[in-house]
C-alpha cells in the first residue's frame, strides 16, 4: 500500500495544496493519515477512488 505525500497528491491531481486542504475541510476529500507530528499522507488507493468518484459525477 503506497502512501502519497501532499506534494505528490498535488501533482497527481493538478490542484494546489490549499485547494486539497479546502476540499478536505469541506468533507469532499479523503482523510489523511498522520505520519508524524508535522507530516501527513494519503493512501494512493483512497486518492484513486476519489478520482474515480469525481469522474462518475461529471
Amino acid at each position: 500500500m503506497k502512501i502519497l505525500r501532499i506534494k505528490e497528491v498535488s501533482e497527481l491531481l493538478s490542484l494546489s495544496r490549499s485547494t486539497i486542504w479546502r476540499l478536505r475541510r469541506e468533507g469532499d476529500f479523503p482523510e489523511p493519515l498522520q505520519l508524524g507530528p508535522r507530516s501527513v499522507g494519503w493512501y494512493e488507493s483512497d486518492v484513486t477512488e476519489w478520482i474515480k468518484s469525481r469522474n462518475r459525477l461529471q
